[in-house]
């Protein structure tokens, strides 16, 4: 899952440059440090532009999450079977996070740090932080047998995931710690579920 580069988004609509260049300054600096004019100047628009498209920083942060929520699942979904194909899940787990939480531009979970930062003074930052969570324990849980364990174990697993994410952003460029994280996570998982479980899957 990557940022578009520049001279995509230089390419793209007013709506879409708007968006693109929130998305990128809001998950590198944050929600609540990131003021408007600030996107307004990085996407090139004029203000009257801008608030056509987006009348309230609310609606742009809605906007954002959105697309995050998006592109994030596509990748993890997709990097998830893949490593599953031919590593037991625990494995696959660490391996689909290594190539994230390895990026020079990791800065943690989108979500989680929105959350973070609104507590509950944006309900619908909270909204979308939970829905992502959901689908994200969801995508874990169609790799597990169908048993009646399987969403406790998913959400298990999801925690265990989400706590990874959060030791690798706190150690964030120290390659050492990050392996450690998910070393932390292998463990886990392969304490979570049961041995007829942790083979690959052909999911």
């Amino acid at each position: 899952m990557q940022m578009l580069e520049h001279e995509d988004v230089a390419a793209l609509s007013a709506r879409e440059r708007i968006l693109e260049t929130a998305h990128r300054l809001f998950y590198r600096d944050g929600i609540r440090a990131t003021g408007v004019d600030a996107v307004i100047a990085a996407a090139g628009v004029t203000k009257v532009t801008f608030y056509r498209h987006f009348p309230s920083k609310s609606e742009l942060i809605d906007a954002v999450l959105t697309l995050r929520h998006g592109r994030w699942m596509d990748w993890f979904t997709s990097a998830l079977q893949r490593h599953a194909r031919r590593l037991p899940l625990p494995r696959a787990l660490a391996a689909t996070l290594r190539e994230w939480l390895s990026r020079p531009d990791f800065r943690g979970c989108a979500f989680i740090n929105a959350a973070v930062e609104w507590g509950g003074s944006e309900a619908a930052v909270l909204q979308q932080a939970t829905h992502h969570k959901q689908a994200m324990t969801a995508a874990i849980a169609q790799h597990l047998p169908d048993t009646p364990q399987r969403a406790a174990l998913a959400q298990a697993l999801a925690l265990a995931v989400d706590g990874c994410i959060v030791q690798a952003q706190i150690h964030a460029g120290v390659p050492r710690e990050i392996q450690a994280s998910l070393n932390a996570l292998t463990l886990l998982a392969q304490a979570l579920l049961p041995e007829d479980t942790t083979g690959a899957t052909d999911a």
